[in-house]
């Protein structure tokens, strides 16, 4: 099943990707100002993904990328795919698990894990 991950960005703009179920990012959102902004189009794109548009695009290089949208607005750009077939197949990945997606907020900063001294400090 694939995941959102909401983070922030070094401009402190938030942003959010959606992962593959092995955790490959398949696309990465536009800025936002405010993390609202990304939980407002996480939910539209989790609920509605039907009304949104796969533009197919290609670089200089061979590579394909996606771009998703809605009403003219592009929303997230995709990673690079080395093949179309690769590429079809990120987009039935969404379709196929968008709707189910989790949301994993990373974006005030707090590391998850434990520093490394602590981790074995306590197994010791």
């Amino acid at each position: 099943m694939g995941m959102f991950v909401i983070s922030k960005r070094y401009n402190g703009e938030y942003k959010f990707v959606f992962t593959s179920r092995k955790g490959k990012t398949i696309f990465t959102s536009i800025s936002c100002k405010q993390k609202s902004d990304c939980e407002v189009m996480i939910a539209a794109i989790r609920d509605n993904i039907e009304l949104f548009a796969f533009t197919k695009n290609g670089t200089a290089s061979g590579k394909y990328f996606f771009r998703l949208s809605k009403g003219g607005l592009v929303l997230a750009t995709s990673r690079k795919y080395s093949t179309e077939l690769s590429l079809k197949k990120g987009i039935n990945e969404i379709m196929k698990y968008v709707s189910r997606a989790e949301i994993l907020d990373f974006s005030d900063g707090a590391f998850v894990f434990p520093p490394a001294d602590e981790v074995f400090a306590t197994t010791e």
